[in-house]
């Protein structure tokens, strides 16, 4: 089968836009969580949340002013720039006259698309001033808009479609776009995932009350994974992308390489045997895990490290205990494992591929960032792993494979494995 490897990538996150400033944020454990007054107006348990920080002059640096009239869908925008910025992070050009590119694709997901121009839209509709929406609600709000826009700014003639997972999504992406190179039918993919912001995407989780209302004095202190404090999920926003390319393409080009993929898998729980809407079937994440193993040909002693889910809900310890009959590993001999999410907060649909990032750059740079507040550690937790394999600082360290999975929403899983490339 042909070797995928990852060529490019970029990040919007919450504590930082570009590859540079996110990379120094998670090596020095750099929240991107504050207070938000919007949400305190109407009415939320839990005021605060992760934004990336965009001015009006950063947005023209990817879309144009024509492009940007009447342009109010955060998470395509979000998209459209980690998307951009990876795809010149790999070497390639963005051209509006460029001739077709069979060669390439993109997968590209997000959750719930464009909610506040859907809003804006309704009202119009309700007013009677269906002739004054403008012409681009269909694009801003269809859930395919990221990739319709990737697919025309970088003139991409192979697949362009966009997937939808819950959390799940941008892990689930970037399988499907190894799947597609592997198997011969691409040679390099555009993957990753974005999502919304603000009220109209957070409200329904502070309806469910799994988002935590105890921090909103102290924002940064609010999202606390694998915490015996932890009190509920922090909301985040913002989108990751990976240009994905076949290790012979890729060569030609001579490319920087970040990492290789090795393999991984998707699956379901199907909400059965303790499986629900909102909770993992056991079973289903332990299977999950193990074939992304057996798929990618490693043995589960050869994990150096875990990007967990790990939300800060009363599910984290259930997650380290799966992943600990996963691989057979537990104590002193689990690999290290850290969550983003301590950092940027849950960024839903978005989670996946910004999490993928960060685990490709500890990779690269050979580091592993640091968990964030979580110095005391849930008792549950300690009893299967040894406290030391949860980093609070950051460590420079030889890695060499690297596992990244998330568990959504509808009892859905999705297990990657990393490897350094040499």
């Amino acid at each position: 089968m042909t070797r995928v490897v990852i060529t490019g990538m970029g990040v919007v996150a919450p504590n930082g836009v570009g590859l540079e400033a996110f990379t120094k944020a998670i090596k020095f454990g750099t929240s991107g969580i504050a207070y938000h007054d919007n949400l305190k107006a109407a009415n939320f348990s839990c005021c605060i949340g992760g934004i990336p920080q965009v001015s009006e002059e950063k947005k023209l640096e990817y879309l144009t002013p024509l492009q940007l009239r009447g342009f109010n869908s955060s998470g395509i925008l979000y998209g459209c720039m980690a998307g951009m910025d990876a795809w010149k992070d790999a070497g390639l050009e963005i051209d509006a006259e460029s001739d077709l590119d069979y060669d390439s694709g993109c997968v590209f997901g997000t959750g719930t698309s464009g909610v506040d121009k859907f809003r804006e839209a309704i009202y119009k509709v309700d007013a009677g001033e269906v002739k004054r929406m403008g012409s681009t609600v269909v694009l801003q709000t269809m859930a395919s808009g990221i990739s319709a826009y990737l697919g025309g700014i970088l003139g991409l003639g192979n697949q362009v479609t966009t997937n939808s997972s819950a959390c799940t999504t941008g892990t689930e992406a970037i399988l499907m776009g190894f799947e597609r190179i592997k198997n011969g039918q691409a040679k390099r993919m555009l993957v990753g995932s974005c999502s919304d912001d603000g009220p109209y995407i957070w409200g329904g989780f502070d309806a469910m009350r799994v988002m935590t209302y105890k921090h909103n004095d102290s924002p940064q202190g609010g999202s606390r994974p694998m915490s015996a404090s932890a009190s509920g999920f922090v909301p985040g926003s913002g989108a990751g992308a990976m240009v994905l390319e076949s290790l012979e393409s890729a060569l030609k080009r001579g490319a920087t390489i970040y990492a290789e993929v090795l393999g991984g898998h998707v699956n379901s729980g199907g909400q059965r045997n303790g499986g629900t809407l909102t909770a993992p079937n056991a079973e289903a994440v332990q299977r999950c895990i193990v074939s992304a193993i057996k798929n990618s040909g490693i043995e589960a002693s050869a994990i150096d490290t875990i990007n967990g889910h790990l939300t800060a809900t009363s599910k984290d310890s259930l997650e380290i205990e799966n992943w600990t009959k996963a691989l057979g590993r537990e104590g002193a001999d689990f690999p290290y494992i850290n969550s983003l999410k301590s950092m940027v907060g849950h960024c839903l649909a978005a989670a996946g591929s910004i999490e993928s990032v960060a685990t490709v750059l500890q990779l690269k740079e050979q580091f592993v960032f640091p968990n964030i507040n979580c110095d005391d550690v849930h008792s549950e937790i300690l009893e299967l792993i040894a406290d030391e394999k949860i980093p609070k600082q950051m460590l420079n360290k030889p890695l060499n494979i690297a596992a990244k999975a998330s568990f959504g929403f509808g009892d859905v899983n999705a297990c990657i494995i990393f490897k350094t490339y040499n």
